[in-house]
C-alpha cells in the first residue's frame, strides 16, 4: 500500500475551527457529527430510494478506461433507479452513479440534507449523487472545479484515498485528462512498473453511515465501496484568483483539447497520452524508462 495517514476525525466542527483547521491549510478531515440532523442520515437506504425516486432513469458508468473515440464521461448505460438497485443487490459492482444533480430529477431527495454552516459558500444549484455497489471501484483523479467538497455518505462503508496537488509529481497523472494512468494502481499499486508510486504520500478516510468528508480544492480521489453505499457531494466553487483561473482552463482549454482529439483521432491519441504519463513521470524523477 502507498504511505498513507488517516484523516483527522475532530469530534465536533465549527465555522472557525473549520476554516483555520482544515480549509485554510488545505487539510482533509471527516466529521461525524455534521450530518446529525439531516433526514438523510435515518432515511438513505436501498428501499427509501426506491419508494422516492424508482422510476427515474439515471446515467451509469463503468470501471473501465474510455477507449477509440468514446468521451471519457459518456455513460455505459441507462437504467431506471430501481433497476439498477436491484442489480446492485446481485452483487454489480462495475456499473456506477457517477455525479447525478438530482436537484430537478429527484426534488424529494432535496428535503433530506442541509448546506452546513462551515464558512464555505456552497453552489446550491449543484447537489449531485454518487452510487456504487460492493467492490466498486472509482479511477484516481481529480476534480475540474477545484471545488472544496463536502461528502456526505450513507449506507455501508467506503474507502477513500487522497493526495494532496503537490504529489502530483508521483501519480502518473495522463495528459489532457484529469485522471492517473488506470494500470498504475492505487489498492493495490504496481510498483514494478511504476515506482514513483513509492514516493506518493496521501491520506484515507474510511467512511461509515452519515461521516462527512471534507476534500480541499485540487485533491486526487481514489473510492473503493465496501458495500452498497450512496454519498451526496455539496460543492463550493474557487474564489481565489489561482483556483478559479485553473477552473477555467481546466474546463475550457484542457477538456475542449481532450473532446476534440479523442473525436478525431481516436485511440492514438489515447495510446499517446498514456506513454508520455509514464514517460514524462519517470524522466522528471530520474527513473528508468
Amino acid at each position: 500500500m502507498v504511505e498513507l495517514t488517516s484523516v483527522p476525525r475532530p469530534d465536533s466542527i465549527g465555522k472557525r475551527e473549520f476554516l483555520h483547521d482544515f480549509k485554510q491549510p488545505a487539510v482533509p478531515a471527516v466529521f461525524k457529527t455534521l450530518t446529525a440532523s439531516w433526514p438523510a442520515r435515518a432515511h438513505w437506504q436501498p428501499d427509501y430510494l426506491r419508494k422516492v425516486a424508482g422510476d427515474i432513469i439515471v446515467p451509469l458508468y463503468d470501471s473501465q478506461p474510455s477507449r477509440g473515440r468514446k468521451h471519457q464521461h459518456a455513460p455505459a448505460a441507462y437504467l431506471s433507479l430501481s433497476e439498477y438497485l436491484d442489480r446492485l443487490d446481485f452483487g454489480e459492482n462495475n456499473l456506477r452513479l457517477f455525479f447525478f444533480n438530482f436537484l430537478s430529477a429527484i426534488p424529494e431527495l432535496t428535503k433530506d440534507f442541509e448546506y452546513p454552516d462551515i464558512g464555505l459558500k456552497f453552489f446550491r444549484k449543484l447537489p449531485v449523487l454518487f452510487m456504487g455497489g460492493r467492490g466498486s471501484r472509482v479511477q484516481l483523479h481529480f476534480d475540474i472545479d477545484m471545488a472544496d467538497i463536502i461528502l456526505a455518505h450513507f449506507g455501508g462503508p467506503k474507502r477513500v484515498i487522497l493526495f494532496p496537488p503537490d504529489q502530483t509529481p508521483y501519480l502518473y497523472r495522463v495528459p489532457f485528462s484529469f485522471s492517473a494512468l488506470f494500470d498504475a494502481g492505487i489498492d493495490p499499486p504496481n510498483y514494478e512498473r511504476y515506482p514513483a508510486l513509492k514516493q506518493a504520500r496521501g491520506y484515507v478516510a474510511d467512511l461509515e453511515h452519515g461521516d462527512a468528508l471534507y476534500i480541499p480544492p485540487g485533491y486526487w480521489h481514489y473510492v473503493k465501496y465496501q458495500d452498497i453505499g450512496f454519498s451526496l457531494s455539496l460543492r463550493a466553487f474557487p474564489r481565489t484568483p489561482a483556483n478559479l483561473s485553473r477552473m477555467i482552463y481546466n474546463l475550457t482549454v484542457v477538456r475542449s483539447i481532450e473532446g476534440l482529439m479523442r473525436k478525431f483521432v481516436g485511440q492514438p491519441w489515447n495510446d499517446r497520452n498514456e506513454r508520455r504519463a509514464r514517460v514524462k513521470t519517470h524522466r522528471a524523477l530520474g527513473l528508468p524508462l
